[in-house]
């Protein structure tokens, strides 16, 4: 019996193991290309509308495996999507460095967000799987490593591009170790036909028909929405805001995204345990009245110092808050968990993608201060829906017991 439970921890570590290597390898890839963007750009003399159009293929692509392709892990197990789509995920990371021209970047980026797209939804799937299995919460464990991942490969690019190394390089480099990474994660992963990875009988079709109904996981994914507009936004704003509405220095000013990211992997790393003491609904109520709080007292304060605080404290609050969502979707049904997280973490993106876009159309008639407000506001209403990431048919929460996330106690706690 003892060695029974033993071999069951030994399983479940490294199939966690297997599930952060996704994470990892996830972010990197992202973070390897978006820094090297500059250098794809002037390779083939693009100027920044039709760049505009490649980013948007890549977008396109994702959503596209999100929506579609990502409901896959429903017919025939996350394992048996996760594997060959994070292979994928580190061959495709390299021919957008070897197109000749726009249409053929363009189709090569497409490819690349369709395969990203659906390692999303199965990774997420598979984290769900896990942490059902591990009997705690151990979501935003997942979610701290893809944060670091994305810091790692952005600081290769970095690193390659100070060395004045071509785009090739460097994602052939990442591309390597990315599949170095989701070979590891194949050997590792829960086998596909046991236990909670196990693929669901029902079709997906209608599995997805009746997710797309679902009043819950339509809410649930516009606080997703809701709360990435805030990351996307820092991404693109929060240096711009700094330097020239408060006049802080360039290095200063990058300073701010540095803060927000900082502050939101060290939000995940803690994540988990937050959760289990105070349960997902006290948890993303906290990180979103932080999250807004802290924002607009930095937008009314108006000093430089204070800008960097304001988007540490955003990427704090927002830190717990998409783990928790996805979590939610994926626990309402689990034999429907790819078709959820399909819908939900499509909004997510959705957000991520118009809320930039948004904050500088409306800042063109308020001014950027004013347009900041506007995530503030947004991760505000998604403290205030919190409680729809209560587990269904459960009492609302008492602080300080494992029951509160709707988790079983299983052979990996402790």
């Amino acid at each position: 019996m003892d060695n029974t439970a033993t071999t069951d921890r030994s399983v479940l570590r490294r199939g966690r193991t297997a599930t952060s290597l996704l994470f990892l390898l996830f972010g990197a890839a992202l973070g390897a290309w978006t820094s090297r963007i500059p250098s794809v750009k002037s390779h083939l003399d693009l100027g920044d509308g039709l760049l505009s159009l490649a980013l948007l293929a890549f977008a396109l692509g994702a959503i596209v495996g999100m929506m579609v392709l990502g409901r896959l892990t429903d017919r025939y197990g996350s394992t048996r999507v996760m594997v060959p789509t994070a292979l994928l995920e580190g061959l495709l990371l390299i021919p957008p460095a070897y197109m000749p021209d726009l249409a053929a970047l363009m189709l090569a980026l497409f490819l690349f967000g369709l395969v990203h797209g659906t390692l999303n939804i199965a990774m997420n799937a598979n984290a769900i799987e896990v942490q059902r299995a591990w009997g705690r919460p151990i979501m935003s464990s997942f979610h701290a490593v893809y944060s670091i991942g994305g810091f790692l490969g952005s600081a290769a690019g970095g690193l390659f591009a100070r060395q004045e190394l071509s785009a090739r390089v460097t994602f052939l480099s990442v591309g390597g170790c990315v599949v170095l990474l989701a070979l590891w994660a194949a050997l590792w992963a829960l086998p596909a036909g046991t236990g909670a990875t196990a693929p669901q009988d029902a079709p997906a079709g209608p599995a997805g028909r009746g997710v797309i109904r679902s009043p819950q996981l339509w809410f649930l994914g516009s606080l997703a929405m809701c709360a990435l507009v805030g990351e996307g936004t820092a991404a693109d704003w929060s240096a711009v805001y700094l330097h020239e509405d408060l006049g802080g220095s360039p290095g200063f000013a990058a300073s701010a995204f540095a803060a927000f990211s900082a502050a939101m992997t060290a939000g995940r790393l803690l994540g988990d345990r937050l959760t289990a003491r105070f349960g997902p609904v006290a948890l993303v109520r906290a990180c979103g009245v932080l999250a807004s709080v802290g924002m607009t007292a930095a937008l009314i304060i108006g000093r430089p110092w204070a800008g960097v605080a304001g988007f540490a404290c955003l990427g704090a609050g927002m830190s717990c808050i998409a783990p928790q969502v996805y979590s939610a979707a994926g626990q309402r049904d689990p034999a429907r968990a790819g078709a959820a997280l399909s819908l939900v973490v499509s909004l997510g993106y959705v957000g991520f993608l118009i809320g930039p876009i948004v904050i500088g159309s409306v800042s063109t008639f308020v001014g950027l201060p004013l347009a900041l407000g506007l995530p503030a506001l947004l991760v505000f209403l998604v403290a205030l829906g919190a409680p729809a990431l209560r587990p269904a048919g459960r009492t609302p929460e008492a602080p300080g017991r494992t029951g509160d996330t709707g988790l079983v106690p299983g052979p990996g706690r402790g």
